[in-house]
């Protein structure tokens, strides 16, 4: 069994296999520990029961992505099992990979990317000139969180495991103000 565990955005989402819950956490760090064990206990499962982690790398919040590795990590080395980085990309790319994926940054651009673009920032005048290279525009809904069970499954499949870091798209706010 693949959990998936999603901190990238606000609260928490939690997948194992066709099960899916959203919690509303206004402190992620103090409840995901708890949120995530009452899941499996819902789903019926055990922690040994697991065979893998996925974790969303972001893009997203900053202490969020940071919290959801270091806690999928954790997991992932007692149960002696594969913890697999899964990105925000990915996911809305396995549901339409025709697309161009634009998600609004909160701070006045979009993270991009698409087939043929790598992720990378861009403001709304240049998502408006280059949305038009694909055939549709996503992003401005959320992302179906089941799909990163197949993407986790495909990557184990492949051998091919990046190591699971952040995906950061731009300098943090202490980076930016560094003098």
């Amino acid at each position: 069994m693949i959990l998936v565990i999603n901190t990238s955005g606000t609260g928490l989402e939690f997948v194992l296999d066709d099960k899916y819950k959203h919690i509303d956490a206004e402190k992620q760090s103090i409840a995901l520990p708890d949120q995530a064990e009452k899941f499996l206990a819902e789903c019926g499962a055990q922690w040994s029961d697991l065979t893998a982690i996925g974790v969303v790398v972001g893009p997203g919040s900053f202490t969020g992505i940071r919290l959801g590795i270091a806690y999928a990590k954790g997991l992932a080395l007692g149960l002696n099992i594969p913890v697999v980085p899964v990105n925000a990309f990915e996911i809305y790319l396995r549901a339409t990979p025709d697309a161009f994926v634009a998600i609004d940054s909160g701070r006045g651009d979009f993270f991009v990317a698409a087939d043929g673009l790598a992720p990378c920032t861009m403001s709304i005048d240049d998502v408006e000139v280059r949305q038009m290279d694909w055939p549709r525009t996503v992003g401005h809904k959320p992302f179906d969180l089941h799909n990163a069970v197949a993407i986790v499954s495909d990557k184990l499949n492949s051998g091919n495991i990046e190591p699971v870091v952040p995906m950061y798209l731009r300098p943090s706010y202490a980076e930016q103000n560094k003098k």
